[in-house]
């Protein structure tokens, strides 16, 4: 077994793990976006609060997608 073989196991088995927390805690991490965006909008007086909920909304599509469901977070 080659070095890359090895390596390609050990990222196949981390890819897994991160999809294994990714499913576990989708909530918090849905939270997290939320409360992300809500501090920009804070600091920057919403001034790029467009941009910001486009990114929150991206963000939360990527999450669905790890997530593998398919009901959007909220």
């Amino acid at each position: 077994m080659s070095i890359f073989d090895e390596l390609k196991g050990k990222a196949e088995g981390l890819k897994d793990k991160a999809a294994e927390l990714i499913q576990e805690n989708s909530g918090k991490i849905g939270e997290a976006i939320d409360n992300a965006g809500d501090f920009i909008d804070e600091k920057t007086g919403g001034k790029f609060a467009e941009h910001v909920d486009k990114v929150q909304d991206g963000a939360k599509g990527l999450l669905d997608k790890a997530d593998g469901d398919d009901t959007p977070t909220v």
